[in-house]
């Protein structure tokens, strides 16, 4: 009786020290990393915090943009997580519903000015690029703009991103709108549409995929993903639009919380931002801070920038601008 009374007070404490431990990792002593990042970003940010001695310290959650966003929107400070990277623009714009971002105290050596509460860990920018043995098959010329895609010749040979599915899509957006108005813009965009037929893709790589396979003539999508596909020995030319090169960053964002994971929280952006961005810039090859830099393949001819801060409000005015276009 006497060992059996034992183990049940054995069974008990051991019951209650997990159930304490659970508990603990629950309320927060874990920094919860909220991210809509893909794989290769993700890795670059968990190996800069391993080598950083942080491994143990964190719970990465992984979730897509349209969700992450949503919950960003709605919960403010009372989100999980204590630290997210995310698409600059939800960030800018749950800090102007929610206040709820803590401003960053590190010096961050910018090439760009950003707000003082969030700091980008990549960026991806747009452009066109051809299938030079589709373009030839075909008879076409080299085109050098946008707008050259909404010719005739081009029908059905166009691949481009749908905005409503890919914010990639949005980088093509702001080029038509910036160089040509929202009037000349909307008929550009209509041509646009018509000549893309079937190849209105929800994929941002969507489009490269199709002008590499030779489905399509040519097409709008990621710089980076044109470069590495020539380099790689496909018939791919890149060229910087005459409407110029669009980016948008994936910045990362401290919730401004009381929990002591706060600090924590910063140490560990701070080590993200610092150390993470050798490998990041592997995969996303734009420079955004100072000592940076990219081959003269990966160097757009011309950056622009859109006239307005881009905000998910911003982001849906050009839905409906797409919309209307159709």
């Amino acid at each position: 009786m006497k060992k059996w009374l034992l183990v049940c007070m054995v069974l008990t404490v051991f019951a209650v020290v997990t159930a304490c431990s659970n508990k603990s990792d629950a309320t927060g002593e874990k920094v919860v990393i909220q991210t809509n990042s893909d794989e290769e970003a993700k890795a670059a940010m968990e190996q800069a915090l391993k080598d950083a001695g942080y491994e143990g310290q964190y719970i990465l959650q992984s979730l897509g943009t349209s969700e992450l966003g949503g919950k960003l929107l709605a919960e403010g400070k009372l989100l999980e997580a204590d630290l997210v990277t995310m698409s600059s623009y939800f960030i800018e714009s749950a800090q102007q519903q929610h206040n709820m971002f803590k401003e960053l105290p590190f010096e961050t050596n910018a090439l760009e000015q950003y707000p003082s509460f969030y700091t980008p860990v990549l960026a991806i920018t747009g452009s066109i690029f051809v299938n030079t043995h589709v373009l030839e098959e075909k008879g076409l010329a080299m085109p050098t703009s946008i707008k050259d895609f909404t010719k005739p010749d081009y029908q059905d040979l166009v691949s481009i991103p749908n905005v409503m599915d890919s914010s990639t899509g949005w980088l093509l957006i702001q080029a038509i709108i910036s160089h040509y108005g929202e009037e000349e813009g909307k008929t550009v965009l209509r041509e646009l549409i018509a000549n893309s037929g079937p190849h209105l893709e929800s994929s941002g790589s969507g489009p490269i995929k199709k002008v590499q396979a030779g489905e399509v003539a040519v097409g709008f999508g990621l710089r980076h993903q044109a470069v590495a596909a020539k380099e790689a020995g496909a018939p791919i030319v890149n060229i910087d639009p005459v409407e110029g090169n669009f980016s948008l960053t994936e910045s990362i964002a401290v919730v401004d919380k009381d929990e002591k994971t706060k600090e924590l929280a910063m140490e560990m952006a701070e080590v993200i931002m610092k150390n993470a961005r050798e490998d990041l810039l592997v995969d996303y090859p734009v420079a955004l801070y100072e000592g940076e830099s990219v081959s003269i393949a990966n160097t757009p001819e011309s950056f622009n920038s859109f006239p307005e801060a881009l905000t998910v409000e911003l982001l849906e005015q050009h839905q409906q601008f797409f919309q209307q276009s159709r």
